[in-house]
């Protein structure tokens, strides 16, 4: 998709200087679109210098609350799936052990104190644990460490791991809210993402996307403007969004749009291009956030 955009197509939107960015949000008629699936790309860093990736998805369908765990970089290969339906109550605490990509993994989950908002990602009283080569890979949720002090006593190592990309699937209107952390030191920012009919009338759908309440981006005439590209200054970072809503106008049958943030260094001049999630070690670990959306007719 990046291709398709100019290099010089960029503009820079800052809050201090645009008029439209200090524009608070309009107060909003539409319940914002359901979230079904939340996939979270996870670099983890041996203490043998050795990297893998490991993908956690949580997802939400007519059987209950889902999670899998993926080691490696195939994503059709998922090593381990739980169904956290209520009528399984055993399945939402657990181990299992397995090996993947010449690692041996073992994973630790417990849901069944967890709490969830408004998606299938729990928000608290939950943990997941997973070791890699009897090194902790990856610790998610608020009692992970808890977990960590009474299974492993004698103590265990623990590897660098990071957050490189989350993807996240809506389904319902054209209204998306959502939260995300572009770096490590920096805060949660809440993110809305309208594409509605404002004053223009019904002809004219109007793409806009707000951080913490404030409006960066505005986009007029979105059915001429189906694909197109601004850049953000965030938290000392320069993000790019970028958005392609091309099938809601011209291919209503796939219905799906989607809307991208990706951080990037200052020193590049382009637009981000397609690459390997796990970078070289020099490089900077960089996030992206990726929204599916599928409006409903």
């Amino acid at each position: 998709m990046a291709a398709c955009f100019s290099e010089y197509a960029i503009k820079v939107a800052d809050s201090s200087c645009s008029s439209s960015a200090s524009q608070a949000c309009r107060p909003q008629s539409l319940i914002p679109s359901i979230q079904n699936a939340v996939t979270c790309h996870y670099k983890t860093k041996l203490s043998t210098q050795k990297q893998l990736l490991i993908t956690v998805t949580w997802c939400t369908n007519l059987m209950g609350q889902g999670l899998s765990i993926n080691v490696g970089d195939d994503p059709s290969s998922s090593a381990l799936k739980v169904n956290t339906n209520p009528r399984f109550f055993r399945k939402k605490k657990g181990n299992r052990s397995f090996e993947s990509c010449n690692f041996k993994i073992e994973a630790f989950w417990d849901l069944s104190t967890a709490k969830y908002d408004s998606g299938p990602e729990p928000i608290s009283g939950f943990y997941v644990v997973v070791v890699v080569d009897s090194e902790l890979g990856l610790l998610l949720g608020d009692m992970s460490e808890e977990v960590i002090a009474k299974k492993f006593k004698n103590g265990i190592p623990l590897a660098q791991f990071s957050l490189v990309c989350r993807r996240e699937h809506f389904s319902g209107n054209t209204v998306y809210s959502t939260k995300a952390q572009f770096c490590e030191t920096g805060m949660a920012h809440d993110i809305l993402i309208r594409c509605c009919c404002e004053d223009e009338g019904l002809k004219y759908p109007v793409l806009s996307v707000c951080i913490d309440k404030k409006k960066v981006i505005r986009v007029k005439r979105l059915q001429w403007n189906f694909r197109g590209n601004q850049t953000i200054f965030l938290d000392g970072l320069l993000v790019d969004m970028m958005w392609d809503v091309h099938d809601w106008f011209f291919n209503p049958a796939s219905g799906y749009a989607v809307f991208m943030f990706r951080t990037r260094s200052g020193f590049d001049s382009r637009l981000w291009l397609e690459e390997k999630l796990i970078q070289k070690e020099q490089e900077k670990v960089e996030f992206s956030l990726l929204i599916y959306a599928c409006k409903d007719a």
